[in-house]
């Protein structure tokens, strides 16, 4: 598999460094003044200073549990979502949207998943799959 890449609006790169950096964990690439380069689980996500930018977000469903769109995030094994999980619950910072949970129960598919929001407003879901097999089971 390779690697995706996403540019994404932030209304200030220090706490957006911060948040990416420090609490999600993320390597950090490179950067300008108007940019910076994060490495979320391989994929390159490109951070753009917008400080005007308001999205307007909407909701969706998903098993009947309504998420933010749009979101982006990260498909893990299920020890690594499990790992930042745990992280993200011992923060008293973190703007949760939706606490870890599993969705699709004995189901074809079934995930772990959680959505926050990251200092700029933007969404983000992680999911956790026993097995990357399962990810585009149906």
């Amino acid at each position: 598999m390779t690697p995706f890449h996403l540019a994404f609006p932030v209304r200030d790169l220090d706490e957006t460094r911060v948040f990416y950096g420090e609490v999600l964990g993320c390597a950090i690439g490179r950067s300008s003044a108007t940019w910076v380069d994060f490495d979320l689980f391989g994929h390159q996500m490109s951070a753009h200073l917008r400080p005007q930018a308001a999205q307007a977000p909407s909701d969706g469903k998903v098993d009947g549990i309504t998420v933010p769109i749009p979101h982006f995030g990260a498909v893990l094994l299920m020890d690594d979502w499990q790992r930042l999980a745990t992280r993200l619950e011992a923060r008293d910072d973190i703007d949760w949207l939706e606490r870890p949970m599993v969705r699709f129960k004995d189901e074809p598919g079934e995930q772990a998943t959680l959505f926050i929001r990251d200092p700029s407003g933007n969404a983000l879901e992680f999911k956790g799959f026993r097995s990357l097999e399962q990810v585009f089971a149906h």
